[in-house]
């Protein structure tokens, strides 16, 4: 995110209006998910303009000198972003440290990583999750984006020197840099696993390097400082209308894009980077009327304090956000006043660190003290480097001791509401009552599923969804999708117990002592049954198997839909699916609906197809109920069964995390999945 040019360079402020819309498509998304699904889109936008920006930067300085000054350029770059970012890092470390104890485990390691401006390889190697992660998120996952950025700004200025000094003329530079961004488009599409959690391309450099470069190929071919605001009417209204309609084309996909479409990262977010590289030619041309427009006054001062708004915006909404358990009816107030924090924080930083530092305030500074202090000569650039290091030390430092002594406790995020699926394809059942806690008989974590055995495809049921040492009912953590976790055929995953479960948890064990003796009656066969599931069918499996016994249940901790149809295979190898099948899956992460489909298709002969949809406080609910819902409506033998709408207003049901059922709420789930199969039995038999 680069200052305005200035000075050498000509200042546009059209492009300051798309720097003030990017951030807000970004701020949207991360208040609420569903208000603009596409709002990550933001960033990508951000990419394109930096690439221009300091590539056409780069570009005046070498016209003028025939050489670049990379100590110089280096030197601007600390001294605009450092002093804004050691601000953020001090105020939210001490914040977090004083009212939000149980967030500085996730924080552990990421300041060192963001003043080396590393962030984003940071979260790689620590497996974080962009999109799919329980538990409080880090106030610093954005900075990830800045990492980027910074790592392109320290390699870009010595290519593109390499580059205009053996290259004396434009055309191969760009056709060698729009090379390099297939390159990095193409590694995306390669890396990219559809139905897996997508953080490794999202954040890896050379993933998204690609969007950089288009904009540096763009100065290239259309340096600001030789735009002439002298050209026809007809060049005139071209410009406007390619830029009109690529703004027209980011807006669109902002409101209508989902993080999780295989499209974005199969060629989407390479033709956002275009159709914004064709925007930002048009914003940065003097005669253009969208310029005009998008640099009226209002954009414009929001766009030049952009870069602090969005550094402040991701730690003010995850520091300010209420957990689950809080009603949902001041979303819309709270959302205003973040937005107004951000602002205002942004705003005090721009005015009182940002240009004062700019200017050259330190140096004054420092000039002032250098008087009082004979003999004493310090250059400027070591005091920068010590005061840099202090406060590196002492935050990071900080935290760690902090860590150290911090809660484990996690309170996950709002829940997001998902789109009521179509009501002819739902089924209607009677609820269940709702009962006091109960315990079923037998040891629930020692009993074995009736999938394959470890090590066969298709795997084997890793832990009961409540097993834990004493016997006490615990929820399982159904944790973000990885290539080497979660996966048929993998080991048992380590159950946690939460330490602001620990009353509640003897409380349920209590009752449900009280009730060991009540015994569940069979509801009808379960033979010719098979359930496929994740940790939430591990939840109600012991019921569900009183309730209809003889049917064949399959669940695991992090199971994916991706996962299913292997899974399904080795079940039909075996003769243990049957004719009538449950798919509870998406409580770890959307799918698309083409995978849905495929895995439907190789049910193929199967008489009865029940889907349930999911109740997850996390943004992929809505994705995964809405995929649901429509495949459900027109996919022959498949009803949809809306465990969403049958869970509404029933909170005791859950565990803290709003997911994992409590053994009250299993059972519940249970006897409301036996009524729905039952009903496709005898449908069936009719």
């Amino acid at each position: 995110m680069p200052e305005p040019l200035k000075g050498t360079s000509r200042y546009m402020a059209g492009i300051d209006g798309l720097r003030a819309l990017a951030v807000f498509a970004v701020i949207l998304y991360h208040i609420n998910y569903n208000w603009a699904p596409g709002g990550l889109l933001g960033v990508g936008i951000f990419f394109v303009l930096s690439g221009y920006l300091i590539t056409d930067l780069l570009i005046a300085q070498w016209s003028r000198n025939q050489r670049l000054d990379m100590k110089d350029f280096w030197l601007r770059r600390a001294r605009r972003l450092l002093p804004a970012l050691l601000l953020l890092l001090v105020v939210v470390v001490a914040w977090v440290n004083w009212f939000k104890p149980d967030h500085l485990p996730s924080m552990k390691g990421d300041v060192p990583a963001a003043v080396l401006y590393v962030s984003n390889w940071w979260l790689i190697f620590q497996d974080v999750s962009y999109f799919e992660k329980f538990g409080p998120p880090s106030p610093f996952g954005h900075l990830w984006s800045l990492a980027v950025e910074e790592q392109f700004y320290l390699f870009w200025p010595l290519l593109l020197a390499l580059g205009l000094r053996y290259m004396k003329r434009r055309g191969p530079l760009v056709v060698i840099t729009l090379l390099a961004a297939a390159f990095s488009a193409v590694a995306m599409a390669w890396m990219y696993e559809p139905g897996l959690d997508p953080s490794r391309v999202y954040y890896g450099t050379d993933t998204r390097v690609f969007a950089l470069l288009i904009g540096a190929a763009l100065a290239m071919v259309w340096p600001s400082r030789k735009l002439s605001a002298t050209i026809s009417r007809r060049a005139r209204l071209s410009i406007d209308l390619a830029g009109g309609a690529g703004l027209v084309i980011m807006l669109l996909a902002i409101w209508k894009t989902n993080q999780y479409d295989e499209f974005l990262y199969r060629g989407g977010l390479v033709l956002l980077s275009v159709v914004s590289a064709f925007v930002v030619a048009a914003l940065a041309h003097p005669a253009s009327t969208l310029a005009k427009w998008m640099g009226c006054k209002p954009l414009k001062w929001l766009g030049v304090r952009s870069y602090g708004i969005y550094l402040w915006h991701y730690p003010v909404i995850v520091l300010t956000n209420p957990g689950p358990e809080h009603t949902d009816a001041y979303a819309i107030p709270r959302a205003i006043l973040q937005v107004l924090a951000c602002i205002a924080l942004a705003a005090l930083s721009w005015k009182y660190i940002e240009e004062p530092i700019r200017h050259g305030a330190l140096g004054r500074i420092w000039s002032r003290i250098a008087q009082h202090r004979e003999g004493q000569k310090r250059s400027y650039k070591r005091i920068i480097a010590y005061a840099c290091a202090v406060v590196l030390c002492a935050t990071y430092f900080g935290v760690a001791s902090l860590t150290s002594d911090a809660t484990a406790s996690q309170t996950p995020v709002p829940s997001q509401k998902a789109e009521a699926p179509k009501q002819n394809v739902v089924y209607t059942v009677e609820l269940p009552k709702q009962v006091g806690p109960v315990h079923p008989n037998g040891s629930v974590g020692n009993k074995q599923s009736a999938s394959p055995k470890a090590g066969e495809k298709g795997g084997k049921k890793e832990s009961s969804a409540q097993a834990k040492a004493g016997g006490k009912p615990t929820p399982t953590k159904d944790s973000a999708p990885k290539k080497d976790v979660a996966v048929p055929g993998d080991e048992a995953v380590k159950q946690e117990v939460q330490p602001d479960q620990t009353a509640t948890e003897e409380q349920d064990q209590k009752t449900a002592n009280s009730n060991e003796k009540q015994e569940q009656k069979p509801m009808g066969s379960g033979k010719g049954v098979t359930a496929l599931g994740d940790s939430v069918m591990l939840d109600i499996e012991p019921f569900l198997e009183k309730l209809l016994p003889g049917i064949v249940i399959d669940g695991k901790i992090g199971r994916q839909m991706s996962q299913a149809p292997a899974v399904l295979a080795n079940l039909k190898a075996k003769g243990l699916l049957g004719d009538t099948v449950v798919i509870e899956l998406g409580t770890n992460g959307s799918f698309s609906e083409k995978q849905l489909i495929k895995l439907l298709d190789s049910l193929d002969g199967v008489d009865h197809i029940i889907l349930v949809n999911t109740r997850v406080p996390k943004p992929w609910e809505s994705v995964v109920n809405t995929t649901l819902a429509q495949v459900a409506a027109t996919y022959p033998h498949t009803v949809l069964l809306d465990w969403y709408a049958a869970s509404a207003g029933k909170d005791t049901f859950f565990y803290d995390d709003g997911v994992h059922l409590r053994p009250e709420g299993a059972k519940f789930y249970a006897e409301f999945l036996a009524k729905a199969i039952q009903k496709a039995t005898a449908e069936k038999k009719d």
